[in-house]
């Protein structure tokens, strides 16, 4: 399928309050095609997990258009905002974020159920499968490696079957090795399913590992280039 994932045109926006405000994005303009992989990159502070969570319709810009999948986000209210991000887009931080009294496969079935999915557990057991983790579904996360963890985080984020897939410094909390294998399975997977990934990290062999990296400095695109020469 052809045409723009992504569209952001001239985004500009501020966290905080008061004398506290920083100005995070000025002026954003960038459009991602559909199934594409980008790497977004840049020092601490440059904006990029901003940027990241301004695609996932985590955070609100204070003007200029953000369109996913041709829906523009910033027409919509909290409510559509939340259904079109649980359905669209899947979401994989660096700290996992899986509840700790649930299990790996009621933590994956968790938003399909949120959904209405009345096949959320057979799902939810598919993901948790396809990443490897079939051995693992009645585990909760203390009982799971780093590894382990992100991997349920991954099987999560794509159960709904998402258009895109955002992760945020995916493999910051492992080590080189664990790291190496959960970049193959989500490369492997995006490949598999034909979605649009975007990557925030500080790593150069994944950074380079995407169709396109784009270089943020002081909250402004200063390089946008393909990953090889980049």
């Amino acid at each position: 399928m052809s045409g723009k994932s992504i569209v952001l045109e001239n985004v500009e926006l501020s966290l905080g309050r008061g004398a506290a405000r920083v100005h995070i994005l000025k002026g954003v303009s960038l459009g991602v095609d559909r199934g594409e992989a980008i790497g977004l990159v840049g020092p601490s502070g440059s904006g990029k997990s901003t940027l990241l969570m301004t695609m996932a319709g985590l955070e609100r810009p204070d003007s200029g258009r953000v369109t996913i999948e041709g829906e523009e986000l910033t027409a919509m209210d909290e409510d559509a905002l939340a259904r079109f991000r649980g359905r669209r887009i899947g979401i994989v931080f660096q700290s996992f974020h899986l509840v700790p009294t649930m299990t790996a496969l009621e933590n994956v079935a968790l938003p399909l159920e949120l959904a209405g999915k009345g096949d959320a557990f057979d799902r939810a057991s598919a993901e948790l499968r396809a990443v490897g983790l079939g051995e693992r579904l009645a585990h909760y996360p203390a009982q799971l490696s780093g590894g382990e963890q992100q991997r349920v985080a991954i099987a999560r984020a794509l159960a709904p079957d998402p258009a895109i897939l955002v992760a945020d410094e995916p493999t910051g909390n492992l080590d080189e090795t664990t790291g190496g294998s959960i970049v193959d399975l989500l490369f492997a997977l995006k490949r598999e399913r034909g979605a649009t990934l975007v990557l925030v990290t500080h790593d150069t062999g994944l950074a380079t590992a995407c169709d396109r990296t784009i270089r943020l400095r002081s909250g402004r695109i200063e390089a946008d280039a393909d990953a090889a020469a980049a």
